[in-house]
């Protein structure tokens, strides 16, 4: 395997015109192509579900089977499908990606069982594993690198900012249903919302993949008749592993994105919770404070995309992590709404930041061979951590909760003459700030001890150079 030393090191900071990204033509259509592939993922996760309520009778399991079906995937086979990207050609993948999933949605409609739809989520959550590593390795090969900032926020826009596109898309679909039911030629269609957007869905694939199909992407990854084989896919997950263990700069990066996520994540299960017990704003409250996040995280990306000065972006990476640390623990310490608001807008704005810093920093750093194995790992960590946020914080504010009472009388201490409350969940909320915070302190000793080994390396380098030369 090549060097492990990170191939790029990060002197320029964040360029001056990140928004030329765009006048590279290649990188608009695969930019494109994303925006298609994400919305017909959103809208097609959204049907789906709506299908497995139809088939259960509202059967809240049935719901939970779906979900679990596209987030195994993630979980079992995230380094074998790394491997096989860094061993395929990148836009093959991404086009059989594509019309796999087109040809799939195109047929769903015709399920008529939770166990049909429960398998078709697993495909397609295995194709969509395969699209995303590609995508992301990519990018790097048909972005300068000054230019991967505002790549990717880019893509982060792409991936999420079609999400309340996709929702609206599917709500709208009702009324075209039942207008297009009143035509007897289509009967065999089975049209109704759900179905409708299911077609939907496999147009926009197809798509994507006739988008991705006109695309020169570069093939530096593969070797001259490479062929694929088991052992070779072995060895080679055994490097990605070795590779992400041994990489400092990507280790840190690692951690400074699983801490974020996870003590983001927190605010989402933990909200609603937060805004009846401690702000007394109910569902109202959680909403606004969703809004806040959401605001923030657009603040962020686009702050980042538009600024003009140097900064070193392994430094508004992990800053980026502790922003986000100490903007959830001070937000959730506030007991009223507008100032908890106006918190949650940094912690949003601090969350972007660093997701797309985070990520940026990870094509810097992985080399061209192994990109697809580190953003498959990426992936899973998002999925794993996502996963634990939504999980597990309930039971840790439920704990707290019960401790807290038991300490406290009325879970209330007070400091200074100061009354304060300690609910469960506040406590759960300070604990997940904490995580944050300290992954992001974490992320920033990994990046110093990377920087001062490889300088001892490029010192001990410089003084046997003229050592060499003499003899």
């Amino acid at each position: 395997m090549a060097d492990e030393r990170a191939p790029f090191i990060d002197e320029e900071g964040i360029p001056h015109e990140p928004w030329r990204v765009f006048g590279t033509g290649s990188f608009f259509r695969l930019w494109l192509s994303q925006v298609l592939s994400s919305l017909g993922d959103w809208i097609g996760l959204l049907a789906i579900l709506a299908l497995a309520n139809n088939v259960s009778d509202s059967n809240a399991a049935a719901l939970s089977l779906v979900m679990v079906a596209r987030m195994l995937p993630g979980f079992l086979l995230a380094p074998v499908v790394g491997a096989l990207v860094d061993r395929l050609d990148r836009k093959q993948v991404m086009v059989a990606s594509d019309l796999g999933r087109a040809v799939l949605l195109a047929l769903l409609p015709f399920v008529d069982s939770l166990a049909g739809l429960v398998l078709a989520s697993f495909v397609l959550e295995i194709l969509a594993l395969f699209r995303g590593p590609a995508t992301a390795a990519t990018v790097p090969q048909i972005v300068p690198r000054e230019n991967l900032p505002g790549a990717n926020s880019l893509s982060l826009v792409a991936a999420f900012g079609t999400f309340p596109l996709g929702a609206l898309v599917f709500a709208s679909l009702a009324g075209l249903a039942s207008w297009l039911n009143g035509f007897d030629a289509l009967a065999f269609l089975q049209l109704d919302r759900e179905s409708i957007a299911l077609y939907f869905d496999a147009v926009a694939f197809a798509v994507s993949a006739l988008i991705t199909l006109s695309i020169a992407i570069p093939k530096t990854h593969l070797e001259p008749g490479q062929r694929l084989k088991v052992t070779q896919t072995l060895q080679d997950i055994k490097e990605g592993l070795k590779f992400l263990a041994s990489n400092e700069r990507v280790r840190g990066v690692m951690y400074g994105l699983a801490g974020g996520l996870l003590g983001g994540g927190m605010m989402v299960p933990l909200g609603p919770v937060f805004s009846s017990e401690v702000l007394l704003e109910g569902a109202g409250g959680f909403g606004l404070l969703m809004f806040a996040l959401g605001f923030g995280a657009a603040i962020g990306v686009i702050t980042l995309v538009i600024l003009q000065k140097q900064a070193p972006l392994e430094t508004v990476f992990w800053l980026a992590v502790v922003v986000t640390g100490a903007g959830i623990f001070l937000a959730s310490s506030f007991s009223v709404l507008v100032p908890a608001m106006f918190v949650t807008i940094f912690v949003g704005a601090a969350a972007g930041t660093g997701y797309v810093s985070g990520f940026t920093l990870l094509q810097r750093y992985s080399h061209d061979e192994v990109r697809g194995r580190t953003f498959a790992a990426l992936y899973t960590l998002v999925r794993v951590c996502l996963l634990v946020s939504l999980t597990v914080t309930p039971l840790l504010a439920s704990l707290a909760d019960e401790l807290t009472g038991a300490l406290f009388d009325n879970q209330v201490v007070e400091i200074g003459g100061q009354a304060i409350a300690l609910p469960g969940v506040r406590i759960a909320l300070w604990i997940g700030g904490a995580i944050s915070l300290a992954a992001g302190l974490f992320a920033r000793r990994e990046m110093q001890r990377a920087q001062a080994v490889h300088a001892q390396e490029d010192d001990a380098q410089s003084t046997t150079a003229p050592e060499r030369e003499s003899a």
